[in-house]
């Protein structure tokens, strides 16, 4: 976990026993990094990446080729974009990075919702009601 940009409520440790829970939860084994940074990086990587000249919330990156063992990828999470959908949809801050890294998960497990006709987003909702300990709000956040 690096958390390159600081969000209130969040320690990389909270973040790291998280991602370990999404991780089991969808049956991803491997190390997954998450990198927590600014919208500026963000549209950076999705432009190197993805061809698309524009920020984004979140990013996943499959591992190449298995090259390293034991790894299942990367997420890279906006912290300023999860900020301003936290205010939007009434939530914290470290709430909507959870929200987005658990999205970022499941892509690593295989999941994308750009075509498979909601077949992400019905797992992400059942998921989120599987988590405990989350402000009620973390599981009526709009899905994707």
């Amino acid at each position: 976990m690096i958390l390159r940009k600081r969000t209130a409520g969040l320690s990389e440790p909270a973040l790291e026993r998280f991602v370990a829970r999404a991780k089991r939860m969808v049956r991803l084994r491997g190390t997954v990094n998450v990198l927590v940074t600014t919208s500026r990086e963000l549209r950076i990587l999705n432009s190197r990446f993805r061809g698309l000249d524009k920020a984004t919330d979140v990013l996943s990156f499959p591992p190449i080729f298995d090259l390293v063992p034991d790894f299942a990828g990367d997420v890279a999470i906006s912290a300023d974009i999860a900020a301003q959908n936290a205010r939007r949809l009434g939530h914290s801050a470290a709430v909507e990075i959870k929200i987005l890294a658990l999205h970022g998960v499941l892509h690593l497990a295989g999941y994308d919702h750009e075509r498979d006709a909601g077949e992400m987003g019905r797992k992400e909702a059942h998921l989120r009601e599987e988590c405990r300990g989350f402000d009620q709000k973390f599981f009526s956040r709009k899905l994707r």
